[in-house]
């Protein structure tokens, strides 16, 4: 009698991502980019998505356009964080994101926000870009993938729906929790972030 091998399970991994429009876009209004966009995500992961509240949320910078629509999801996926963040670019391509002014307005942003633990490209590179002053922010962008996001813990915007959703996430260099970074945000900052539904 011969024993198989049985193949080893795939590791499932545990992913944040925040999503933000301020323009009508091919979907429809923000609300309804953002609640079709987790649909979409949900089918090329192959998981279910927990999706938070929606929030409105002013413009950064200030100033930059209308109030946007935000919201932060989490899910579970076998993919690779390259392979999560082209099907984040396609999605944002089917509601017409195009990529011409930084920080612009737009119909639909993904960014991948964590995932599990992992820190890319390295801790070296990471800390360049989390530390990059706002001058620099505004005209510099990474030509590869950071992940945990380097602005993470700077935004309430993404705290603040990213609470609802994995609020003990531990950020894997600074050693906080979502909702430890959230708490230590400006009040007034926090207060701009209004809920819009009860999701």
């Amino acid at each position: 009698m011969t024993s198989q091998v049985q193949p080893k399970p795939r590791k499932h991994h545990d992913v944040v991502v925040a999503l933000g429009a301020n323009q009508r876009s091919n979907l429809g209004k923000p609300e309804e980019t953002i609640n079709l966009a987790c649909g979409a995500l949900s089918e090329r992961v192959g998981f279910s998505i927990r999706k938070s509240h929606l929030y409105q949320t002013p413009a950064f910078p200030a100033g930059a356009g209308p109030d946007f629509v935000n919201a932060a999801a989490v899910f579970k996926t076998h993919l690779s964080p390259d392979a999560i963040l082209q099907i984040c670019h396609e999605i944002e391509e089917m509601a017409g994101r195009t990529r011409e002014i930084r920080w612009g307005q737009r119909t639909l942003d993904i960014d991948l926000i964590a995932f599990d633990d992992v820190v890319l490209p390295d801790h070296f590179t990471h800390e360049k870009w989390r530390m990059l002053p706002l001058e620099d922010q505004v005209r510099l962008s990474p030509d590869q993938l950071i992940v945990p996001h380097p602005r993470l813990q700077d935004r309430s915007f993404v705290l603040v729906p990213m609470a609802d959703v994995a609020p003990d996430w531990v950020h894997p260099i600074l050693g906080q929790t979502t909702r430890q970074m959230l708490d230590a945000r400006p009040a007034a900052e926090k207060d701009t972030v209004c809920p819009l539904d009860a999701a």
